[in-house]
């Protein structure tokens, strides 16, 4: 790791969840690839596959088929500060 470089150590999950937020992906936009995520996040696809499970469950995201790509179903809520 190099000097000064912030690693993010929030679960792969939450962070998968950024995808759709940073990446402005709206309700039925395609969800980038396994192959894609796995590069991305620098993860295997058994750790990746569960974390997509997570957000299949959730409802984010569609289920991935044969020959059919993931899609997002839901936006995820912002979490607000809560003012004093």
């Amino acid at each position: 790791m190099r000097r000064g470089e912030a690693v993010d150590r929030r679960p792969l999950a939450e962070r998968l969840t950024d995808v759709i937020t940073h990446d402005q992906l709206p309700v039925g936009a395609t969800f980038p690839s396994s192959t894609k995520l796995c590069a991305r996040f620098g993860v295997s696809r058994p750790t990746l596959a569960k974390a997509l499970h997570k957000l299949e469950a959730a409802g984010l995201l569609s289920e991935s088929k044969q020959g059919k790509p993931r899609t997002v179903l839901s936006l995820p809520k912002r979490e607000e500060s809560a003012s004093p």
